[in-house]
């Protein structure tokens, strides 16, 4: 369940934004591809498991041992049933910029890539920038047309979606222990889902949200500078 904050200029100037994007039609010279990460603590068993018999069910001892935490950036095509996973050390600018560079090699002959994401601080044109130079990374940002998602509206992201899907059909209930068992779980999980070309089935749209929430576009005139 996803808690709305209070409705203001902003909230749904960028709202309607990303949900005139999601209307777009599919596209390979426009794809939307939409992104985000999750922090995942990796875990190992102290003692074996017990392995399933019949007439007895798989066993795993409750002690473990933590093994520090990674990051899986989640981003999908949803239209296209287009799956990115990525596992990383950590969410930092240098990692983020390494991923965008990544999408767009999947892309290379569209006019633009429409990207949606939360407004982290280093979803930003510097963070390329910084990584690849002012040159490369000023045209890598320049690939990419950006729609952020208002402040506490990650539920707009479908990348939320993916994060669930990876969370459960990857991750599940088992422990990790380590940056390379993750990626390479991520890696499986990632090709069985572009195989089987996993869609998102997205049906919120502009005129459903102005319904919901009571409101008329033309009465709003925040802009973005």
């Amino acid at each position: 369940m996803w808690c709305v904050a209070e409705l203001d200029e902003e909230y749904i100037a960028r709202m309607e934004d990303v949900l005139a994007v999601y209307e777009k039609s599919l596209s390979a010279r426009e794809p939307v591809v939409c992104i985000d990460e999750k922090p995942v603590v990796l875990h190992a068993d102290l003692r074996p498991l017990r392995p399933m018999r019949p007439g007895r069910t798989l066993r795993r001892d409750c002690e473990y041992e933590r093994r520090g935490t990674a990051n899986a950036f989640c981003g999908v095509e949803p239209k296209a049933g287009r799956h990115y996973p990525r596992v990383t050390p950590d969410r930092s600018s240098p990692e983020f910029a390494d991923y965008l560079l990544e999408i767009a090699g999947h892309y290379s002959g569209a006019d633009t890539i429409h990207v949606v994401m939360d407004n982290l601080s280093s979803h930003r044109r510097k963070a390329l920038a910084e990584r690849f130079g002012e040159k490369a990374g000023g045209w890598l940002w320049s690939r990419f047309t950006v729609h952020y998602t208002p402040k506490h509206g990650s539920w707009l992201n479908q990348a939320e979606i993916e994060i669930s899907l990876f969370s459960r059909q990857c991750l599940g209930q088992r422990r990790i222990p380590s940056l390379g068992n993750l990626r390479r779980e991520a890696k499986v999980w990632g090709r069985r889902m572009n195989r089987d070309r996993v869609v998102i089935n997205w049906r919120f749209t502009r005129r459903k949200a102005r319904q919901k929430f009571g409101y008329k576009r033309n009465n709003i005139t925040w802009s973005e500078t």
